[in-house]
């Protein structure tokens, strides 16, 4: 494995928190808690895994930079698709920040038992997480397969 692999394995890790988050959102409305506990425990300890990658690219890609050197990789694509990554790019990385508390909180609020609670946090936590989980996958079918930049 080698620093060009760690992207598509981040982006196979949000295609499973995807697959989890699902899971989640379909037990807990047939009311299997015990069930929707794993999916979105699962979810979120796959998610963490991912945000290591996630951080563990960006630094080997630091160190690995040659003077003058990009740190981010640039989006081969041009005119409207530009405009719409652009526009899935940012509100990806807003949301994925405020996601990095609500998560947390929304399962502190589960764990503590205090369900309602944690139910009005999931009403905002949920399709978030589920956006920023799916965008993610997106942003690296845009950027690695899609429309990659083509180096001169």
């Amino acid at each position: 494995m080698t620093i060009h692999d760690i992207p598509a394995l981040n982006a196979a890790l949000n295609g499973l928190a995807t697959i989890c988050l699902t899971s989640g959102f379909f037990f807990i409305m047939r009311k299997n808690i015990p069930a929707h506990r794993a999916s979105m425990l699962s979810a979120g300890i796959v998610s963490a895994v991912f945000l290591v990658g996630y951080v563990s690219h960006k630094v080997l890609k630091g160190m690995a930079a040659g003077p003058g050197e990009a740190l981010h990789t640039e989006f081969g694509g041009e005119g409207a698709i530009k405009t719409i990554y652009r526009v899935m790019l940012i509100s990806h990385i807003l949301l994925a920040i405020a996601i990095a508390y609500l998560v947390p909180r929304t399962f502190y609020f589960a764990l503590k038992g205090q369900i309602e609670r944690h139910r009005a946090w999931a009403r905002w936590t949920f399709p978030i997480w589920y956006y920023v989980s799916v965008t993610g996958v997106l942003v690296y079918f845009f950027l690695y397969q899609w429309w990659p930049a083509t180096r001169s």
